[in-house]
C-alpha cells in the first residue's frame, strides 16, 4: 500500500500561516499598547515644557517621531515574547497543541516555525538598533540643544510671568506677537552683588519691547557669542531701595537691557547618539559598551523566543495567562542583566573582551533545558511474556 505524502506540505503550509497569523497579530496589538504608554508619557513631559516655554509648540510631534526608533528597539522584543507566550499558551488551552501532535506536528516543530518569526524581527530590530534608532537620538538631541539656545525672550509667552535667569528677576508681556515683539511690557529686576543687602530694585514698564543684537564690531560675550538686548520702548524706570523713600524715575523714549547668553552647551553627542560607524572604530569602553548592547537586542529577541516556547505550557486549571507573570520576570531579568554588563564594562570592571555573550549563552542554556524538561520520554521497549495453558508466566 502507498502512502500519499504529498498532502503533508500543505499541511505544513498551513500550520505555518496559522501560527505566523497569531503571533504577528498579537505582536502588534502589544507593540502599540506599549508604545502608547511610552509615547503618553514623553508626549506629557514635553508638553510641559512647551506650557512654561522651554520648547516650541511645533517641536513636541517632531521629538516624539525622532524617539520612536528607539521605542520599538526595546518594545518589539519584550511585544514578540509575550505574543509567543500568548498564541502557544491558547493553543495549550484549547488542546489544539494536542491535535497537532496527533497530526505528527511536534513541539520541536513548532518551534522552528516560530525562530523563523523570530528571525525576521531580530534582523528588524538590528536595523533600528544599529542604524535608525542612533540617527533618531542624534536628530533629538540636536533639536533639545536648539531650544536650549534659544533666549529668555523667545520662551517668553503671553500673559505669563517668566523668570530671568540666575533669578534675578521676572518679566511679563500682556501680548507677544508672531516677530517676538511685545506689548505692555513689565519689567522687574535686582541690581547689586547679593552680599550686599542694600541691593536696588528696579520696576520698568514700556508699551513696546523688541530684541536686538549688537551691532557688527561691538564686543561680545565671554563665550564668543554675540550680545542681545530687550529694547523697550515709551515707558518709564523705577529704582530704588526696598523701604527707603528716594526712588527714582526715570521716563525714557528706549531703554536697553541686556540678556543672558545662553550657556554654551557640550557638543559631545550621547552614546545613544553616536553612529555605529563611530563606535566600531573607538576603544572607548563606554561606547564598546553601547556597541555590545546594540548588537545584544537581535540576540535578545532569539533567546527569548526560545524561552517562551516551553514557559507556555499550561493547563485549563493554570489558564492562558498562568504562567505570564513568572516569563515576564524572568525577561526583565534577563534584560537587567544585560545592563548590568553593560554598565561593568562602561566602568572597567568587566574587561571589554568579555562582552555580552556569557548572560545570552546563561539564558540560552535555560532555555535549552526548560525544552527538553516538557518533551515526552520515549516508553521503554516491553518484551511480551508467553503464557501457558495454566496462565503461568513462560
Amino acid at each position: 500500500m502507498r502512502h500519499n505524502t504529498q498532502g503533508l506540505k500543505p499541511l505544513t503550509v498551513i500550520i505555518f500561516r496559522y501560527l505566523c497569523r497569531e503571533i504577528l497579530s498579537a505582536t502588534t496589538a502589544v507593540c502599540v499598547i506599549l508604545l502608547l504608554v511610552l509615547m503618553s508619557g514623553r508626549f506629557v513631559k514635553y508638553l510641559a515644557k512647551a506650557v512654561t516655554g522651554d520648547m516650541e509648540s511645533g517641536a513636541i510631534f517632531a521629538m516624539i517621531g525622532y524617539r520612536i526608533p528607539g521605542f520599538l528597539e526595546l518594545t518589539l522584543p519584550l511585544a514578540f515574547f509575550l505574543a509567543v507566550l500568548l498564541s502557544f499558551g491558547r493553543l495549550h488551552i484549547q488542546n489544539e497543541m494536542s491535535v497537532l501532535k496527533a497530526c505528527g506536528v511536534s513541539e520541536k516543530r513548532l518551534t522552528g516555525y516560530t525562530l523563523v518569526l523570530a528571525l525576521f524581527f531580530a534582523a528588524i530590530t538590528g536595523w533600528l538598533s544599529l542604524s535608525v534608532a542612533p540617527s533618531g537620538m542624534a536628530k533629538a538631541e540636536a533639536l533639545v540643544k536648539a531650544e536650549k539656545q534659544r533666549s529668555e525672550l523667545d520662551k517668553l509667552m503671553p500673559k505669563k510671568f517668566y523668570s530671568l535667569s540666575g533669578g534675578k528677576g521676572v518679566t511679563y508681556a500682556e501680548g507677544v506677537t508672531e516677530d517676538r515683539e511685545l506689548d505692555e511690557v513689565f519689567l522687574a529686576m535686582t541690581v547689586g552683588s547679593e552680599e550686599n543687602s542694600d541691593r536696588s530694585l528696579v520696576l520698568v514698564l514700556a508699551e513696546k519691547g523688541r530684541q536686538k543684537q549688537a551691532e557688527a564690531g561691538a564686543e561680545k560675550g565671554a563665550d564668543g557669542s554675540t550680545e542681545r538686548y530687550l529694547v523697550l520702548d515709551k515707558g518709564y524706570r523705577v529704582e530704588g531701595i526696598p523701604g527707603q523713600h528716594d526712588y527714582q524715575i526715570t521716563y525714557f523714549e528706549e531703554y536697553g537691557s541686556r540678556l543672558e547668553n545662553s550657556k554654551p552647551l557640550d557638543t559631545a553627542p550621547k552614546t545613544d547618539a553616536v553612529t555605529t560607524r563611530a563606535l566600531l572604530s573607538s576603544d572607548d569602553p563606554e561606547l564598546q559598551a553601547t556597541l555590545q548592547w546594540r548588537l545584544s537586542i537581535p540576540l535578545l529577541v532569539i533567546v527569548v523566543t526560545l524561552l517562551a516556547v516551553p514557559l507556555s505550557r499550561t493547563n485549563n486549571r493554570q489558564g492562558r495567562f498562568g504562567k505570564l507573570l513568572p516569563a515576564i520576570v524572568l525577561y526583565f531579568t534577563y534584560l537587567v542583566s544585560l545592563n548590568a554588563m553593560r554598565g561593568a564594562i562602561e566602568s572597567g570592571s568587566v574587561p571589554v573582551s568579555v562582552t555580552m555573550l556569557p548572560v545570552h549563552f546563561v539564558y540560552l542554556s535555560l532555555a535549552i533545558v526548560l525544552l527538553r524538561s516538557g518533551r515526552p520520554k520515549k516508553p521503554k521497549d516491553q518484551t511480551p511474556t508467553a503464557l501457558t495453558a495454566d496462565g503461568v508466566q513462560a
